[in-house]
């Protein structure tokens, strides 16, 4: 294989392991104020974080690229901060992976939250739990199912990457050249082979993804 392959495999499991990361701590308190609130705004909260869902990848990145370049309102404070542009950067890479990731992961973790129900966090209550004990000793343990889906499928979602990250990150090798522009690179080139095998990789990946989770439900299935 390739040393650009290897780089790009590389890069791309960096940045799956950080975005999953990061979608977890952004996403548990979004899927709780979703799974508890009753507010009007929760509809609106809701299918923004859901967008990406039915969103064309491109369109994404196209207003990622205008909100984060030179002349965009979060690229000119980054620049006035002394940061420079994120665009075609892996900072810039990260950002977009969150946003186009973000309904993988809040939606498991909410659908986790609403079917604990208002019990046991009402008998943590009674017992004097404070809002938060509650939240750490009986909602987080509760919904861990939740959370080992939304890590699974964030991950597996960056990984397979492709528009968003084009669109934000460019062709760079070893700073923004992710496996699936690596794969795109090697078709464009007419180099099948290394695409075959980095392809068929993916394909191997995926399907353990969905093993994984199908496996997950069918176990729980049978242990009730």
């Amino acid at each position: 294989m390739e040393a650009s392959s290897l780089s790009a495999i590389w890069l791309t499991l960096k940045l799956a392991s950080l975005v999953t990361a990061l979608l977890l701590l952004v996403g548990t308190p979004i899927a709780w104020w979703l799974s508890r609130t009753s507010s009007r705004w929760r509809g609106v909260i809701g299918a923004v974080v859901a967008l990406p869902l039915v969103l064309p990848p491109t369109v994404l990145g196209f207003y990622l690229l205008l909100l984060m370049g030179p002349h965009g309102p979060v690229g000119q404070l980054t620049h006035a901060l002394g940061w420079g542009v994120l665009p075609f950067s892996f900072t810039g890479l990260v950002i977009a992976s969150v946003f186009y990731s973000l309904p993988f992961v809040v939606q498991p973790i909410q659908n986790a939250f609403e079917a604990i129900g208002e019990r046991p966090l009402e008998v943590a209550a009674s017992l004097r739990a404070s809002p938060w004990d509650a939240f750490f000793s009986i909602a987080l343990p509760l919904a861990r199912p939740g959370f080992v889906t939304a890590a699974i499928l964030g991950f597996a979602h960056t990984v397979g990457e492709f528009g968003v990250v084009l669109m934000i990150g460019g062709n760079i090798p070893g700073k923004t050249q992710v496996l699936s522009v690596q794969i795109y690179n090697h078709v464009e080139a007419m180099e099948y082979q290394e695409a075959h095998i980095l392809a068929a990789g993916m394909v191997i990946f995926s399907f353990l993804v969905l093993l994984a989770l199908y496996g997950r439900r069918q176990y729980k299935g049978w242990s009730r």
